[in-house]
């Protein structure tokens, strides 16, 4: 689209535009940053002398994913913009289609930046200072598959940094609860975003795009099942040492029995069951919630 084809856009175009550059239209990646983030909201808020949450608390953290995760599409389009237009799935995209500028989008990036700092300001002075991994991470991650086959790890890292920040938020020192949840989330991610990059793998392949996906092979299916394995056997250690009961176990079951309906849909490796597998994981974080705030609501209810 040519830069005077641009100018033409009505509002409405332009808002929809940044809609699709920020993915808010696909949610699921807020999902897939929220629901860690609000285990770690609830289990730290367990962990307090007052044993709860407050609502300012949530709301302050689901607005920081929001901003997070549409401020980290802008500048993914960013560092993607010529690669983008060589992938069938990414081709439409606004930078890659020129729907809009490389300014436009870094501006983007800029206005939501500043819009999840503003959230700081009700938190303590601490979660500020942790706030500067997330930002790093963020701005990070995109340009890594240009350097190495790992940037799913890049991701995992970024995506997990809200669970530290809710301990901090809540006036704790993460301990082995919160990096036993941080690792367990960093190995669900790289599974499920390896599950996403096989998807694009052919293309990536003829773009000289680097990802876990590549690295892994025909070992792929293996590694994301051992990973799978690991948050498990990691998420039931969390349970154990909180000791949330039954109930919170149940969230895991869910869990397993999904993980095995997406190896069995993916055995074939067609990018349409890949990316189906992917969409897939917003079911695992929602069960993991549920039960985990159901079996919190218990212990509350008993204690």
């Amino acid at each position: 689209m040519s830069q005077l084809a641009q100018q033409h856009l009505t509002l409405r175009q332009k808002l929809h535009t940044y809609v699709q550059l920020t993915r808010l239209d696909r949610p699921i990646g807020i999902e897939l940053l929220l629901w860690p983030t609000l285990w770690a909201v609830w289990l730290a808020g367990e962990q307090s002398p007052q044993h709860v949450t407050s609502w300012q608390i949530v709301l302050i953290f689901i607005l920081g994913v929001i901003f997070m995760r549409s401020a980290g599409c802008a500048i993914n389009d960013f560092a993607d913009r010529h690669v983008d237009g060589q992938i069938e799935r990414t081709k439409n995209r606004p930078l890659a289609s020129g729907k809009i500028s490389s300014k436009e989008a870094l501006a983007v990036f800029g206005v939501l930046l500043l819009a999840s700092a503003s959230l700081l300001l009700f938190l303590p002075l601490q979660t500020l200072y942790w706030s500067f991994g997330a930002v790093f991470l963020a701005a990070l991650y995109p340009f890594m598959k240009r350097w190495t086959y790992l940037p799913q790890f890049v991701l995992g890292a970024a995506f997990s940094w809200g669970i530290p920040m809710a301990f901090v938020a809540q006036g704790q020192t993460p301990g082995l609860v919160c990096w036993l949840l941080y690792i367990a989330n960093l190995c669900w991610t790289v599974a499920y975003d390896t599950q996403y990059a096989m998807t694009d793998r052919a293309d990536d392949l003829k773009a000289g795009v680097k990802s876990t996906a590549i690295l892994f092979g025909r070992y792929d299916l293996l590694i994301i099942g051992i990973l799978q394995i690991v948050f498990i056997a990691l998420m039931a250690v969390v349970f154990s040492l909180l000791q949330l009961g039954f109930v919170a176990y149940i969230g895991l079951g869910v869990a397993i029995i999904l993980f095995v309906l997406q190896f069995l849909s993916t055995r074939d490796r067609l990018p349409a069951h890949t990316f189906k597998a992917f969409l897939n994981n917003a079911w695992v974080g929602r069960a993991v919630w549920l039960f985990v705030t159901v079996a919190l609501a218990l212990a509350d209810h008993t204690s």
